[in-house]
């Protein structure tokens, strides 16, 4: 299960599989333009796995892709709302806006993401998103804050449900698409015992 794209100066691709001994995966990736100027990515990973964590993640999905250009607080009460019978969702989401080159992030629940950057060390970890504790259909804080970080060319957004080991950072592969970084991701940290997906969305900068 992969797909990919461009948007404005950011390549991405999520990589994602169902727990091994199932058909489908209650995770799904959010990759979403908005008006040319900035772009939407997340990470919803429905409650446990198969049918119903897909069908938590999807409706999410559709709720996201319909209120796209809204704050983040607000795409968040929306899908809490909309989620309300269903099992819920983690879900962690970034809005880039890219001539402002900053980003905007935040997450309920265990999806991670991190932006990282090249370094002669190997990985710098130049910032993580904050993740408030709750479920998105279940509870939900009284009030979101998402924080903001810089962005600039090289730099790389990893999103990653919680079917993905916490050691995903230590190795990667900076000179390969950005497919290619979700695809060694999920096949050498994928866990055995639940969904999995990485989204990565590398910023190439504008050309000429």
């Amino acid at each position: 299960m992969r797909r990919r794209g461009r948007l404005g100066p950011i390549e991405w691709a999520a990589a994602r599989r169902p727990r091994p001994d199932e058909e489908i995966c209650g995770d799904y990736p959010i990759a979403l333009d908005l008006g040319g100027k900035a772009a939407l990515f997340g990470v919803l990973d429905g409650l446990g796995h198969g049918t119903e964590a897909a069908t938590a993640a999807m409706r999410a999905a559709d709720m996201i892709s319909d209120a796209r250009g809204e704050p983040l607080e607000i795409l968040f009460q929306l899908c809490h709302r909309a989620l309300a019978d269903t099992r819920g969702v983690a879900m962690t989401l970034a809005q880039l806006d890219f001539a402002a080159a900053t980003m905007r992030w935040i997450g309920v629940g265990n999806v991670t993401a991190n932006l990282v950057a090249k370094a002669a060390s190997g990985v710098e970890v130049r910032s993580c998103a904050l993740l408030a504790s709750g479920t998105v259909g279940y509870r939900l804080p009284e009030v979101l804050h998402p924080n903001s970080v810089g962005i600039r060319p090289g730099d790389l957004l990893i999103v990653a449900s919680d079917g993905i080991s916490e050691d995903y950072l230590d190795s990667i592969d900076f000179a390969g698409p950005a497919m290619t970084i979700a695809e060694q991701i999920l096949d050498k940290h994928a866990k055995e015992t639940d969904d999995a997906l990485v989204l990565a969305a590398r910023h190439r900068g504008f050309s000429s």
